[in-house]
């Protein structure tokens, strides 16, 4: 491993607390008949020993994924968050906001000025300025952070949501981890960044997406004399219990790497030999790290169906599974289909009711623990 200064207050002292060797890029996805093997480099999550920041070590790939279709749980999360924020009179009419968002795709823009707000004009400041699962994509936290914030004008709210570091080591979400990812946030951590450009968290709400996602308002600590709200002190809390500047606590995702590999590759195993038929869905960023880690190929997992028309005809990074379409998958009549994102669970099985009209059933990691 390289020697690691953290990306956020530049501190060196850390500890190694999840390393899932060397994995191929999870946003590469080689056409189906490209050759065997593709470069791989190493996944490694480091934890900060000051500030508490978890990080990416490091990211020789180069961005190339192509884009998915927006599921429906994440648009309506969108749309809840809007309205949340608006309620606890954040929002304006007639107030600028500008948007940094996720290079996966989705935007808040069209809820925004559908409430009379105007979108900033390009370096423009604005009274509203939104990060959306965004600034994890920086590999200089602190030069991302800071030109968040200097959009921010006078009076302004900064906003930023992101899939807490508790609900990952909580849920033993261990793939999360991935290329592209530089920062995997606590609240706290969040917080010593924000007050290190002299910005104060004052309000936060928690989503169910992901299993758990917390968007937090902030200030700049000299246009506000407002008190810190309950829920951020609750979440902070939380977090402290679950003792997250510890570097075996967080190294639990470790542990569950080791687990849930077993258990998906002993589960296809089975299901193999007793004749049955599986196919994935979702073929997410995070369902890349965990075919590797368990050693899965077409031998075991027939396909993997996506919605997104770019990834069909392409394969599934460092295996031999072809991406598919789901009609496709619908005609094969899986036993099984695994899926590798739970919140998607509700929205797949009403949008593709002849799985289980067949007799399959669909399946996620937890089902097998």
């Amino acid at each position: 491993m390289r020697r690691m200064v953290c990306r956020a207050c530049g501190h060196l002292d850390g500890a190694l607390v999840l390393d899932l060797g060397k994995q191929p890029a999870c946003d590469y996805f080689p056409a189906r008949d490209a050759p065997l093997p593709d470069p791989v480099y190493p996944l490694q999550m480091w934890l900060c020993s000051r500030c508490g920041l978890a990080q990416l070590v490091e990211d020789p790939t180069v961005p190339e994924e192509p884009r998915g279709t927006e599921p429906a749980a994440l648009t309506e999360q969108a749309k809840d968050a809007v309205r949340r924020i608006a309620s606890a009179g954040w929002l304006r009419p007639g107030a600028r906001v500008c948007e940094y968002g996720s290079p996966h795709g989705g935007s808040w823009l069209p809820l925004l000025t559908e409430r009379g707000m105007v979108a900033a004009e390009a370096a423009e400041r604005a009274d509203v300025v939104l990060d959306c699962f965004g600034l994890m994509h920086c590999p200089d936290q602190v030069a991302g952070l800071s030109e968040r914030a200097r959009r921010v004008a006078r009076g302004g709210v900064l906003l930023l949501q992101y899939h807490s570091l508790a609900t990952i080591v909580r849920l033993g979400q261990w793939n999360s981890l991935r290329h592209g990812h530089y920062a995997y946030y606590s609240t706290s951590a969040l917080m010593a960044m924000l007050a290190m450009a002299k910005f104060r968290a004052l309000s936060a709400w928690r989503f169910d997406l992901y299993g758990g996602t917390v968007l937090l308002a902030a200030m700049r600590e000299a246009d506000t004399t407002r008190p810190v709200g309950p829920t951020v002190h609750e979440i902070v809390s939380e977090e402290e219990e679950l003792r997250l500047r510890d570097t075996h606590s967080v190294g639990s995702l470790q542990r569950c790497a080791e687990s849930n590999a077993r258990a998906l590759h002993d589960w296809l195993r089975n299901e193999r030999d007793a004749g049955r038929t599986v196919v994935g869905y979702g073929a997410a960023s995070r369902a890349v790290a965990l075919l590797c880690r368990a050693g899965v190929d077409g031998g075991l997992l027939l396909a993997v169906a996506d919605a997104s028309r770019a990834k069909q005809g392409r394969r599934m990074p460092g295996t031999d599974i072809p991406v598919i379409s789901p009609q496709r998958m619908i005609a094969a009549s899986p036993d099984a289909v695994l899926l590798f994102v739970p919140d998607l669970r509700e929205e797949v099985r009403a949008q593709f009711p002849a799985i289980e009209a067949s007799g399959g059933r669909w399946v996620t990691l937890d089902d097998l623990a």
